[in-house]
């Protein structure tokens, strides 16, 4: 045992079985890890235990450990609090760390005189009031765009203080004309009732519409009964325009008025935690952050560590319920607000409505990637595959073998070539099954699986990183004797697909394994087993269309393989050689044939 072992050794010996958070240092003295413990000997010797449970993110984490801090608290809700405190001051490099780099939109009532309501993706502790984020700029637009077509507010960036309006600085101007301003810049709207359309626009902001329907309905009736019908008439328009706007929003529930909802999307090394504000059953507020998983981590501990940032940083508070998949494990941190976990309902489907919006944001994210960094994803996405698959090496030359027949006629396979998850096309191989009579996708699979491996052998070509056979225990056994015969068989590792797509198998292994429905390599499995039956039955029907044409001319008398070679060349197609006149038909095989072609159609 080394030196370092040693001291390690002993100075976890030294810890005491209290309530608290461990730190351990790497050889500059940097943080790489924060965690809680209910008893911190116990809790750190356990890393230090030869185990195979271990992760290898764990095993790497401990090589690099040089020396442990300690810090013992009263109880384990406060080892919870000061671990989240100090993550966020050192940002551990295999601590949870969230990856939140997108500027969301947010909608802003300035804090001034007379307020003005704009767009920003800036938030700033100014004491204005922030609404958002919205998951989409054209959403938020929206959102402005009403906000401006039915309530009077200021749209200038004039200094509007108590002095400026008193020395009469401003004059009005177009938006005043237009009735889209009550000109407030010479005091001919009061701080008060500007501040009555204020408090119309945050209940907009929040999902209630209904203040501000009754103050359109309220003065478009005054208007009419003091007889002012344009002013009345303007009121009906901005009503018109509140209806249409309600009819475009995004209104979830009826029933479910006020709650927030929280998913996680874990993929290998990171997670996507969506967050959903809804307020008077419509969506006010929406937000994905990215979470890299360090080491040790439960998704308990994500769902939990994505919640507090959200609330610091986006929300500032939490509704009274709560919407998760599961319980996160700081949950007692949140007072008053009550944790739920549905199993069906509309509650459910609000859940799975936040899961699809984390998909679709990491789908975004996993597009922006590849554009940007085609090699990063490359690495990231042959990795995940080695990972699903239990592959010793990366897939990065996968082969696809698929058979196709029509109740044993025209038997044909196609071989289809994936290169770092992408298809190689030049490299699709088709075969004509030639040793094989009936329909016998077993021996058909083994004649084309030792045609394709005896001839990259014999010509000393690259072989796959993986090959996939297209069927289930049958097929993949058929091919698996194949390369035992040829001796590769440990060379190549070989998996079937089943019926139901997320099912492998694996030689020798009765029972299937499940792939992640949610996770990149299934989709990449999904897109290799669909090409190759895409350029199989693409192959098949070419040679049954050849073989009908070839068949129905040949039974005309007198029409040999010169004539009907003669005919499709010049008429393509066996429905032209039918149209087509004696005169025609005689100009390319002889009036006597000609005869005999136009006799054969007609009986």
């Amino acid at each position: 045992m080394s030196n370092r072992d040693d001291r390690l050794k002993a100075e976890v010996a030294a810890l005491p079985l209290l309530p608290g958070v461990y730190q351990f240092l790497d050889r500059n003295g940097v943080i790489i890890y924060v965690g809680k413990a209910k008893s911190l000997r116990k809790r750190v010797s356990s890393y230090f235990v030869q185990s195979k449970e271990h992760s290898a993110k764990v095993r790497v984490l401990v090589r690099q450990i040089e020396a442990i801090k300690h810090i013992v608290v009263g109880s384990e809700q406060d080892a919870l609090l000061l671990e989240n405190s100090l993550i966020k001051t050192h940002q551990p490099r295999y601590n949870i760390l969230l990856k939140d780099d997108k500027t969301y939109p947010w909608i802003v009532l300035r804090r001034e005189n007379f307020p003005r309501v704009e767009s920003t993706r800036i938030v700033r502790h100014d004491g204005s009031q922030y609404f958002g984020p919205y998951g989409s700029v054209s959403m938020q637009r929206s959102i402005l765009e009403f906000i401006r077509e039915v309530v009077p507010l200021r749209t200038c960036k004039l200094n509007l203080s108590a002095q400026a309006i008193e020395r009469g600085k401003y004059g009005v101007c177009l938006q005043y004309h237009l009735g889209n301003c009550k000109a407030p810049c010479v005091g001919a709207q009061s701080e008060e009732e500007y501040a009555e359309l204020t408090s119309m626009v945050k209940s907009v902001l929040k999902g209630d519409l209904r203040p501000v329907r009754q103050y359109l309905e309220q003065n478009m009736q005054e208007a009419a009964e003091a007889l002012r019908f344009e002013q009345a008439q303007r009121f009906k328009q901005r009503l018109e325009a509140l209806e249409n706007y309600q009819s475009r929003s995004v209104i979830v529930s009826a029933k479910i008025v006020d709650c927030d909802i929280f998913s996680l999307l874990e993929d290998d090394d990171v997670a996507y935690c969506n967050f959903i504000r809804l307020r008077n059953g419509s969506i006010v507020a929406l937000h994905t952050v990215r979470l890299t998983t360090g080491v040790d981590a439960t998704r308990e501990d994500m769902l939990s560590t994505a919640i507090q940032y959200i609330v610091e940083n986006i929300s500032h508070d939490l509704s009274r319920e709560v919407i998760v998949p599961f319980m996160p494990s700081a949950a007692m941190l949140f007072d008053k607000v009550v944790f739920t976990i549905p199993k069906r309902g509309e509650k459910a489907e609000l859940l799975e409505f936040s899961l699809k919006s984390a998909r679709i944001y990491r789908a975004e994210q996993m597009k922006n990637l590849e554009i940007k960094n085609p090699e990063r994803h490359t690495e990231r996405l042959m990795n995940a595959m080695q990972r699903e698959l239990h592959l010793d090496g990366q897939p990065r030359h996968i082969e696809c073998f698929d058979n196709s027949n029509l109740q044993g006629t025209n038997p044909v396979a196609s071989c289809v070539v994936f290169r770092d998850g992408k298809p190689s096309r030049k490299e699709y191989r088709h075969f004509n099954v030639k040793t094989v009579v009936g329909p016998d996708d077993f021996a058909s699979m083994r004649e084309i699986v030792y045609r394709r491996y005896s001839r990259l052998l014999e010509e000393g070509a690259e072989l796959p990183d993986l090959i996939i056979v297209d069927g289930g225990k049958g097929q993949l056994s058929s091919a698996y004797e194949v390369l035992q015969a040829l001796g590769i068989e440990k060379r190549v590792p070989i998996v079937g697909l089943a019926k139901r797509i997320e099912e492998v198998f694996y030689p020798n292994d009765p029972m299937p394994y499940y792939l992640s429905r949610t996770g990149e390599p299934l989709k990449v499995v999904c897109h290799i087993r669909d090409e190759a039956h895409r350029f199989g039955i693409t192959f098949h029907r070419q040679k049954r269309s050849k073989a009908f044409i070839n068949s129905e001319l040949e039974q005309i008398e007198g029409i040999g393989t010169k004539s009907l070679n003669a005919l499709l060349r010049r008429f393509r197609t066996v429905s032209k050689v039918r149209e087509a006149s004696q005169a025609e038909l005689a100009e390319v095989v002889g009036e006597a044939r000609a005869r005999k072609i136009i006799e054969y159609f007609n009986s």
